[in-house]
Formats: C-alpha cells, structure tokens, sequence
C-alpha cells in the first residue's frame, strides 16, 4: 500500500465551497482547482500530484481526479506530457494598470550606482561551492543544531587568525560573536550599551541614516562628532554626554577620510578616562589602493574598543555575515543580545567562509577584486577629468564609492536627484548622510556619492556616460 509520505508534494483543496453550491465531487475539484490557478496559489509550471497521489490525499476515487484534469486541460487550465505529468498550463499575462491621466511613469533603474554594495556579479560562486561541499563533508552533527550563541568555532577561529593577520586585531575565539551582518552587531551593542545605563552615542555628522535608527531604536540618543579632512574630530567626545562613539577610523563614509592617528589616540584615551566604549566600524577595510593599510584601531585597547566586521562589501551583502571582536565585559551582555534576537546566525554559511578563508580562496578573492576595484575607481577619474572637469572628486584613496562635488551654478541635490531617476541612474546625494542635527555649510556645493563597485564590468562604461550626462546639466 502507497504511503502518504511518499507524495511528491502536498496540494491543499477545499472541496466544500463546491460542494455546498450542489456540485457534484467532480465539479468541486475542477472548481477548486479553477480558484487554486486563478488567485495565484498555483503558478504557471507547477506540477500537480499524480492522479492516484491526489485522489489518495483527497479520499476520493482515482478516475474522478483522472476526468477532473482532463477536462481542465481541455479547458486550457492544465497541461499533461508523457512522462512529464499534469502542470500548470501558461495563461499569458495580464496587462499592467494604465498610470493616472497625467501621470508620467517612473523609469526604471538601469544604472545602479549606489554606494554601500560590491559588483554581485563578481561573488565567488565556485569557491563558495566548493568550500561548501568541504564544510558538509567535514561538519559535526551537531553544527546543524542550535550551539554557541556567538557561531560556530570554526568560524571563529579562522577570524581570530585572519583579522589578527590583515587588520592587526587583538582578539581570539572567546571574545568573537557572528551576527547576521553590520546592522545587527550594532544592535546588539547598543542595546547591550543600554542595559549598561550609557544613553548617548557620539557618531560622526555624516554616515548612514538606516544605521541612526538602529541606534535610535536601541533607545540611545545621538550626538554629532565634526568631521574634516582628518576624520572625525575625537576631542570634541571630550566633555560630551556621550556613553560610547561610533567610527569609521580606517576609511569613512561618505567622505572617504581615514582617521588621524593623534585623533585616534584621543579617543581611546577619552574611552579610557571615562570607562566608555568605542566602535569601531570596518565596513571595507580590505579595499585601499593608494595608501598603506590602516590597521584596526582596536589594537590600541581591546578591552574598549569593539572591532566590527562585515562580508557585505568584500562578498556579499545578502549572506548577512558580519562580526564583533569584544571587550571582554561586552561578551555576556552581546551574547544575551544575541540569544533574544535570533539565538544564532546560520551554520552553513559560517562554516562555509571559514572553508574560504582557511583555504586562502577568500584572500585570493580580496586580492582580485581590490584590483578590479581599483581599475573601476580610475576609469571614473578618467572620465570625469576629460569630460566634466569642473566636478571635483574626492574619497577615492579607499572604498567602492566616491563623493562628486558639483561647481557653483548646478542644479541642488534634490533636482539632481529627480534627473537621475529619469536618466534612470540610482545614486545618492551628500545631505541624505548628515545627521539631522547638522546644519549644512553655507558655502555648501551640490554632492553626489557614487557607488563605482555596484556595476557590472559590461554595465559600467554605460553607466559612466549617463552619469556625465547628469553631472553636466
């Protein structure tokens, strides 16, 4: 006797709304099956159950499933090939609503130059293959089970190695926790911060407003730190009501400065003093390309300084794997983050990037892309210089992106940013990134903060032209 667990698939039918008009069981199917294709539940190309698996599932005969989907198929709802089964027949697509008189449609983005993303297309899709056959193959039973709060060992390990060898962080396994990316280690820090009574966060006057709600929703308030060609202006934590600060020492964004070293000193010393807490946001340390590397500011003092860590830019944003190298009073209060957030961020993908990164395929990876970055970066330099010279372009020593200052006379930031998108560029402007409690300059020119990492090779030249076009308007 067939078992019900051997079905290929399940398929939920209600019968009674058919049967309640005096249809027939026949006719109930059909028009059950009718509702199923019409609203959606079941899409072109979807293979149904076997007649005999249906009827079998629905407690009725097999011939009344057999006659229902012949004459659906007669009707044109269904299909069924030999050997290939009873699908989901194509029913073509229904026109998209007419826009309102007058209404002009939105164009559609067809060159992507937001900052904050790598080229998607550059993913290391046969490294990351093979190091996950390597990670199941090798994986313990009970890696697939819920364990250790700050992720798996393995994982750990390799980036107590790895950042200690390319960022100068001191850490070790103990004191590294996995999160589901940059966004959630910040969020577990400041909550974590908060149980701690600290109530006011210093970040920098420029950065990203999504990262700003995280914060706010920790419920911590925000002070601003001054930003110039130096970086963020530590001596103003100095007196401030801030509890910790949040930076992004080695190359910040938007502006692409690195933080002075005596400015550096200031702050851990600040920390210091005061039993504060720095965190500090390495979110594209990989990519230089006219300087030496900074190293980590974390190596200045471990026990105050909270290294985060992200593989959104050097892989991918969408594996959601970042980490927090932590004080060691920090660890117990993140860990309990961390449980009450989701308990644990997912094993495969962790025991995948430790494969990649104990095997060098993750260097060889960085390696590859910072030079194809680099080209990237040049060729935007080259154009700009030939074909919009006036646009000054800076932020270029480190990162996917760059800021374009326009020259006085050009269009404002929001102008510019309703011809973008009918030049159907995605991109961002310079005043989206201050913080609402920092008046612009006075003098203040039209920016633009151009993402060059986020094209295709192919797409990129493309991409180049419409933006010269924008920036000449």
């Amino acid at each position: 006797m067939e078992s019900w667990a051997t079905f290929g698939g399940d398929l939920h039918l209600d019968l009674s709304a058919g049967r309640a008009r005096g249809l027939g069981l026949r006719a109930a199917l059909e028009d059950a099956l009718r509702s199923a294709v019409r609203d959606g539940r079941l899409t072109a190309g979807t293979r149904l159950l076997s007649s005999r698996a249906l009827a079998a599932d629905l407690g009725i005969a097999r011939n009344t499933v057999a006659e229902a989907y012949t004459q659906l198929s007669a009707e044109g709802w269904l299909t069924s090939r030999q050997g290939s089964g009873t699908m989901v027949a194509e029913r073509g697509t229904p026109p998209a609503a007419a826009p309102p008189p007058g209404v002009r449609p939105k164009p559609a983005v067809r060159h992507d130059l937001m900052p904050g993303s790598p080229d998607l297309s550059r993913f290391p899709r046969a490294a990351w293959l093979a190091a996950t056959r390597r990670a199941l193959a090798g994986a313990p039973h009970e890696a697939f089970g819920l364990g250790d709060p700050r992720g798996r060992i393995e994982l750990r390990r390799a980036l107590a190695d790895y950042l200690a060898r390319v960022r100068g962080v001191r850490t070790d396994p103990e004191r590294l926790l996995v999160c589901s990316g940059y966004t959630q280690g910040l969020g577990l820090v400041c909550r974590a911060l908060h149980e701690e009574g600290v109530r006011t966060l210093a970040v920098e006057e420029y950065g990203l407003p999504p990262q700003r709600a995280v914060i706010d929703a920790a419920g911590l308030a925000t002070v601003a730190l001054p930003l110039d060609e130096g970086g963020a202006r530590t001596e103003a934590l100095l007196g401030s009501p801030a509890g910790a600060a949040v930076l992004t020492p080695a190359h910040q964004f938007p502006t692409g400065v690195a933080l002075r070293a005596s400015r550096r000193a200031t702050a851990v010393a600040w920390a210091r003093a005061t039993g504060g807490i720095l965190i500090e946001d390495d979110y594209d340390g990989e990519f230089r390309y006219d300087r030496q590397p900074l190293g980590a500011m974390q190596a200045l003092d471990p026990d105050r300084v909270v290294y985060a860590g992200t593989a959104a830019k050097s892989l991918a944003p969408g594996l959601r794997l970042g980490w927090l190298a932590l004080p060691s009073r920090l660890v117990e209060p993140v860990m309990r983050q961390k449980r009450l957030a989701d308990g644990q961020s997912g094993a495969l993908e962790q025991l995948t990037l430790a494969e990649l990164i104990t095997s060098g395929d993750y260097d060889r990876h960085i390696r590859r892309s910072r030079l194809q970055y680099r080209k990237r970066r040049d060729q935007l330099i080259a154009v700009l210089a030939e074909r919009a010279p006036e646009v000054r372009v800076t932020g270029l020593s480190a990162g996917l992106s760059a800021v374009l200052e326009l020259p006085p006379g050009s269009l404002g930031e929001q102008d510019l940013l309703r011809q973008a998108q009918w030049l159907g560029i995605s991109l961002s402007v310079l005043s989206w990134c201050r913080a609402p409690s920092v008046e612009p300059a006075p003098d203040a020119r039209s920016a633009l903060v151009v993402g060059y990492g986020t094209p295709s090779d192919r797409a990129f030249p493309a991409a180049l032209d419409a933006l010269c076009t924008l920036v000449r308007l």
